[in-house]
């Protein structure tokens, strides 16, 4: 016998919040078990004295000398003898030799200079699975392993970025902690400083987002309609807003948006001062790709109207998940290439399955210990990651007219 149609919903819905319940807290003994015993990440790799010397530019010769005289942070000795630093280490380490060499300081300590803007990247595509996510918190934790002091910006109500960062949204943050916190129009409104967190990695804070984000999409067409203004202005324009009043604390903010064309998204792509697509070269995710560049051209005519400009320093398309050997993929990258030229990044982003690994420890490339994955896959896959991050840098610095 049929059951009532309402009678249905209320089932689907009763099943969908036990399942919900059951996910989530199996999600939080996933969590801890993986962060124990206060389920906070923290950061575990060490640097060996090449990766400071590839790091930090400087001879590992100056590296033992500053050792012998007791000079600086003071490495540990690993078990083979070989000095290590840890993240916090390195950070320091930059500061004392910036202190000791001020000619190099620029390069050491390589934070915005008078007159060069803050950078906002924001990172986005219509459709899910295109490595927004990935592209952004590898980017992040590369400028931040390269002495810049970034933010990253979570927009997404999915949260992956925040889970990235070992901040589980439904058990973790309370109401009024996101982003939407500084962007909402009412008197709950919070300056984007007190919403900022500062993370395990040095030098990269976070805005985290979680479902609260949803509410924006809600709440702004309610506002257009009323008369009321504040003095955030439209919701486009009130991210751009949020930001410049934490503009001199950072040299780079990422945004990462959602696989949506919503109200937050717009905010983003009027906030940012660069923009990457994230693109898997296969056939199907192209052509959703263009589906979302149509919806942008369309709704950037639109709100010209309001005085709105979709206006960037640099935008590119970036290839990823790329299988080089893979025939169709090949052939959608050469259309890529062919019909953009050089909007498309000449580094790409390989599938590895080193990156899989390192999602499944909800760590990046760059946090990975030796031995979490195979060392082969790993050195692959940096280089590949440091290749991406390395041109959009340059990028960065071509905007500030800095030498690359």
């Amino acid at each position: 016998m049929l059951q009532p149609a309402s009678q249905s919903v209320r089932d689907t819905a009763s099943k969908i919040g036990v399942y919900t319940s059951k996910l989530s807290a199996e999600l939080n003994d996933m969590r801890e078990a993986v962060y124990p015993p206060s389920a906070q990440k923290t950061f575990g790799r060490t640097f060996s004295t090449l990766d400071l010397v590839r790091l930090l530019k400087v001879p590992e010769s100056t590296l033992r000398q500053l050792t012998l005289e007791g000079k600086g942070p003071l490495p540990e000795r690993a078990e083979n003898n070989r000095r290590t630093y840890t993240i916090e280490q390195v950070k320091e380490l930059r500061r004392f030799l910036a202190e000791l060499r001020p000619d190099e300081a620029g390069e050491l300590l390589p934070h915005r200079r008078k007159g060069e803007k803050l950078q906002v990247i924001a990172t986005a595509n219509f459709k899910g699975g295109s490595s927004k996510t990935t592209t952004s918190i590898h980017l992040a934790h590369f400028l931040g392993l390269q002495g810049y002091r970034v933010l990253c910006l979570d927009l997404d109500p999915q949260a992956s970025m925040t889970a990235l960062f070992g901040i589980q949204p439904e058990f973790d943050l309370g109401e009024n902690q996101t982003a939407y916190a500084a962007i909402r129009y009412d008197n709950e409104r919070r300056p984007l400083a007190e919403v900022i967190r500062p993370t395990y990695f040095p030098g990269v804070d976070l805005v985290p987002g979680n479902l609260e984000l949803m509410d924006f999409e809600f709440d702004t067409p309610s506002y257009l309609t009323s008369k009321t203004r504040d003095d955030l202005g439209l919701f486009f324009e009130r991210l751009s807003s949020a930001l410049a009043r934490v503009d001199d604390r950072y040299d780079i903010v990422i945004i990462d948006t959602p696989p949506s064309l919503g109200y937050s998204t717009l905010a983003a792509l009027y906030a940012a001062t660069s923009l990457i697509i994230t693109v898997h070269p296969a056939m199907l995710d192209v052509a959703s790709c263009n589906q979302f560049l149509i919806m942008i051209s369309d709704l950037s005519e639109v709100l010209g109207q309001f005085g709105a400009k979709f206006e960037h320093d640099f935008f590119r398309f970036l290839l990823t998940r790329v299988n080089p050997n893979d025939g169709p993929q090949k052939y959608m990258s050469g259309v890529m290439r062919r019909l953009f030229g050089d909007d498309v990044l000449v580094a790409e982003a390989l599938e590895s399955t080193a990156i899989a690994g390192a999602a499944v420890a909800k760590k990046t490339l760059y946090e990975l210990e030796s031995g979490e994955v195979g060392r082969e896959a790993l050195k692959r896959a940096i280089e590949s990651a440091d290749r991406v991050n390395s041109e959009i840098l340059d990028l960065v610095h071509k905007v500030w007219g800095r030498s690359t």
